[in-house]
């Protein structure tokens, strides 16, 4: 499936520590991280994302054990930057891949190598600690050929094989909405009736966050659009298909029922 390999080793996480606090204060922060805590019932919280391959057939270039250049990836479904509620991504490419479990513990959450062969990626997404303790596992098959085999490969146009999910997280935390309440990788349903909103958390470094966005992404003009306007329109396209439809079978029918009604009129005579 491989010939090399270009990822970045990435270190574990280091244990966190806290400092001293005066016993004055002590107090005061149990209780403001009592309240963080606290889980917000009838509240839900969705991230967009869409995962999935780009593929570059090499051309001249390409030789037995590498025939294509690929990237496989997590991003947000407008491009968002994900790492407000994703922490880690663990790619596990096949195994014949030098170090096949790759680790990112930032974004852009992607992983690129160079093959010759098609097999499947489990990506699995760890998320900070105040959104979930649990991982979300994902399944996605490499695909580096187009459908119609027989037509011409071509070096400039990749194949792009990508999946649009949403994850959702109940009851979040006050801590956690509050933390991500304005920021465009999250989507907030409609709020419980007298439902106020924490206060929200400082805005992080503008830079910092710009990282991990992947609207400027070198790939992003191959990007497929999962917007919800686009969705409005191809569902308001095939309503016009089922009624128009629906509407000929109507006058079928009709032309059937026709003679049909006719006949009926004189046997009654």
């Amino acid at each position: 499936m491989n010939n090399s390999s270009s990822s970045k080793k990435h270190s574990p996480d280091q244990p966190e520590t806290s400092g001293p606090t005066f016993k004055s204060q002590r107090t005061k922060m149990d209780t403001e991280k009592k309240i963080l805590n606290k889980k917000l019932k009838d509240v839900e919280i969705s991230c967009p994302i869409v995962y999935g391959s780009m593929a570059f057939w090499l051309g001249k270039k390409a030789s037995e054990y590498q025939s294509h250049k690929w990237t496989v990836y997590v991003r947000g479904a407008m491009n968002e930057d994900l790492g407000v509620v994703v922490k880690r991504v663990v790619f596990q490419l096949h195994s014949s891949f030098n170090s096949p479990t790759r680790v990112l513990e930032s974004p852009p959450f992607e992983v690129s190598e160079a093959g010759w062969g098609e097999f499947e990626i489990a990506i699995t997404l760890y998320f900070h600690s105040d959104v979930c303790d649990k991982p979300v596992n994902l399944y996605h098959h490499l695909k580096l050929y187009p459908e119609d085999e027989s037509g011409p490969m071509s070096t400039k146009k990749p194949v792009v094989l990508e999946t649009y999910d949403e994850i959702v997280f109940p009851e979040p935390s006050e801590g956690f909405l509050a933390r991500v309440q304005n920021h465009p990788a999250v989507t907030l349903p409609r709020l419980p009736i007298g439902f106020t909103l924490p206060p929200p958390v400082p805005v992080e470094d503008a830079s910092r966050r710009k990282r991990g966005d992947t609207k400027d992404h070198p790939l992003s003009q191959w990007f497929m659009n999962f917007s919800e306007a686009d969705e409005l329109l191809q569902l308001a396209a095939a309503r016009q298909q089922v009624q128009a439809h629906i509407a000929k079978l109507k006058r079928q029918i009709n032309v059937i029922d026709g003679p049909h009604q006719q006949l009926k009129s004189i046997s009654d005579q």
